[in-house]
């Protein structure tokens, strides 16, 4: 009960955790079977449609119920640390934002049992995703499940906007700010303007399927490529929603663990800047095959290679950070060492692709497979791994094994550019992306059998890394306050795991790497910048997660409204709207008690405080 009722950021940094965690091995096992499926030509382990759903579930998964919950996660547990504050602006939102989150992604994982997954591709792209071609239920499982777990993403980014903007400590200015932070303020700006694009294009899609809407059905006048604008306009900056916390990340793991202030801090936080604004001005790379017209291809692909520029600025940022420093390779070190190679490859095929004419001989092949993957895998997924190795002991309050640490990064990462390496080169040699199967004899065969191999070692990585998680929690709590021992910010100032309320007395900060400033003057922690006081606390409430069963609930009664069940009490209730009303009650129900009955939480006594 603790945990369904709770408003502490650290504690919901752990589900987040726990849920993706959960997930992400979903989207592995999927991949492992789409990988297991192309081992060989003409294989028949698995039939077309279950390849079509494994790889618009896998996509799916990953990126939205994967990856993004492992960034709140971090989020969640590292940000009012590392700005001094004691929670998120909202708690009770935070919460909220959690379970509409698990809830959408249950409900989207629900499709395999309940009558099939959706099989249109992650995108989703029309006519393909309509009524008249996807039958079952699959794709309103997806239109209707990203929905609910998307309202839970924009309420997350909508919080640590109002956090990072009003909570940070004294003397915290915004160029004082760790780049995490930083990655996190501009990430959630991204998912601001960047999710009711999406959440309005799954709404006229549901409608198209479940009501008899045309906003994408040529026959009643839509337009299937209006699907295509809508998903991208948000689908491109939420490429950079997944890979801007990660670079944030990088520049908190390189500088500590080179002994050196991070090289370039002000053009780092323009460049982050800079890459989200143009993020916005590129949806439609992704378009290039749909008979735009040169001109609108040209001003897209010239505004897409523009990105390069502040990214290849944090590139070299990160490399003269090292030059010269006091280099450790921990395995957070090895993990953001390992990552601007990697992600540097991938931004190089994605230059090759913003090319429009190259990019018609690029397209549904292979080479976009590659290219992506090693953004976001060899990206994001990288930068993920060296924020948890790094955040580890804070969180738990326990140092995870830098041997089976070492395991992990290298099985990984062999693994992945095994996987992934070669299939530059299958895209180029006309090996298309979503067949389910290939003939032999056509130079696809070996370079295949490669990439299900470095599936199965990058597989064999993460096994390290649950073993490492597993043995580790066996172990007593027992971290440091500042573990690594040359921790530049403030989270490394309190004791990891951090009190209920992180700081018994708020700290004052003097300047960039706050913590890193008070060691050079020879202090042994932070300058308080008020006595101890008595601190509120808010109370925990069970509303959040009403709220969200309720929205399931209404979920699943309005995509089945239209079905015909066979039993006349079942019918009554789904095609009455009986069952997505009562969704609706108990969600408007906990609104309403949460409104009514006024909650003041509680208060942490100064008496209380010098007794812990």
């Amino acid at each position: 009960m603790d945990w369904i009722t709770t408003v502490d950021h650290k504690k919901i940094a752990i589900l987040y955790l726990w849920a993706g965690g959960i997930f992400f091995g979903i989207g592995g096992l999927e991949a492992i079977l789409i990988r297991i499926q192309l081992i060989k030509p003409m294989n028949t382990f698995l039939d077309a449609q279950t390849f079509n759903e494994l790889i618009t579930m896998h996509g799916t998964t990953m990126i939205f119920l994967g990856v993004m919950p492992v960034i709140f996660a971090l989020m969640n547990a590292v940000i009012p640390l590392q700005i001094g504050a004691r929670d998120v602006a909202f708690p009770f939102l935070n919460a909220l934002g959690f379970w509409t989150f698990l809830f959408g992604g249950i409900l989207l994982n629900l499709s395999w049992v309940m009558g099939g997954a959706p099989d249109a591709g992650w995108t989703a792209y029309t006519p393909l995703s309509s009524s008249s071609y996807s039958t079952t239920h699959g794709v309103d499982f997806y239109t209707i499940g990203l929905q609910i777990a998307g309202l839970g993403t924009l309420i997350g980014g909508i919080n640590f906007l109002a956090t990072i903007i009003t909570m940070r400590a004294p003397g915290m200015s915004f160029m004082r700010m760790p780049m995490f932070a930083w990655a996190t303020f501009i990430t959630s700006a991204i998912i601001l303007f960047a999710f009711p694009a999406v959440t309005v294009g799954l709404v006229l899609l549901t409608f198209d399927r479940i009501l008899g809407a045309n906003f994408f059905e040529t026959s009643g006048g839509g337009n299937p490529v209006l699907w295509q604008h809508i998903f991208w306009i948000f689908g491109h900056p939420e490429v950079y929603i997944l890979i801007l916390p990660a670079f944030g990340i990088i520049s908190e793991v390189i500088p500590t663990f080179s002994r050196k202030r991070l090289f370039g801090y002000s053009s780092m936080v323009f460049a982050t800047i800079l890459i989200a604004f143009l993020g916005f001005m590129v949806w439609a790379h992704h378009m290039f095959t749909t008979g735009l017209g040169p001109v609108a291809n040209a001003l897209f692909s010239v505004s897409t290679m523009l990105i390069a520029v502040p990214t290849g600025i944090k590139i070299f940022n990160w490399l003269f950070t090292m030059w010269g420093g006091q280099v450790r390779f921990t395995t957070p070190n090895l993990f953001a060492v390992g990552f601007i190679p990697t992600f540097t490859m991938g931004g190089v095929t994605g230059v090759m692709l913003a090319s429009a004419p190259a990019d018609f001989q690029f397209h549904d092949t292979y080479f976009v497979v590659a290219h992506f993957h090693y953004v976001i895998v060899g990206g994001l997924v990288l930068g993920l791994f060296a924020g948890l190795h790094y955040w580890w002991p804070k969180m738990f309050g326990r140092m995870l094994s830098e041997h089976l640490g070492k395991w992990t990064f290298w099985t990984f990462i062999i693994g992945f550019h095994m996987t992934f390496f070669v299939q530059h080169f299958l895209g180029l040699m006309g090996m298309q992306r979503r067949v389910f199967t290939y003939l032999p004899n056509q130079q696809f065969d070996l370079l295949n059998l490669i990439s299900t191999i470095g599936a199965g070692l990058m597989g064999v990585g993460m096994l390290f890394f649950l073993a490492n998680v597993f043995i580790t929690s066996r172990k007593p709590a027992d971290a440091a306050d500042d573990p690594w021992e040359d921790g530049r910010t403030l989270e490394w100032t309190i004791s990891s795991p951090p009190p209920e309320y992180n700081f018994k007395q708020t700290p004052l900060v003097r300047g960039l790497d706050a913590f890193w400033k008070e060691k050079t003057a020879g202090h042994k922690g932070m300058t308080p910048s008020e006595p101890v006081g008595s601190i509120h606390m808010p109370s925990a409430t069970v509303h959040p997660f009403l709220m969200s069963v309720g929205i399931f609930i209404a979920g699943l009664g309005f995509m089945f409204s239209r079905d015909d069940f066979g039993n006349s009490f079942m019918s009554f209730l789904f095609n009455n709207y009986i069952v997505t009303a009562l969704g609706l009650l108990i969600t408007f129900g906990s609104m309403l008690m949460r409104s009514l009955f006024d909650d003041h939480g509680w208060h942490i006594e100064p008496e209380e405080l010098e007794g812990r």
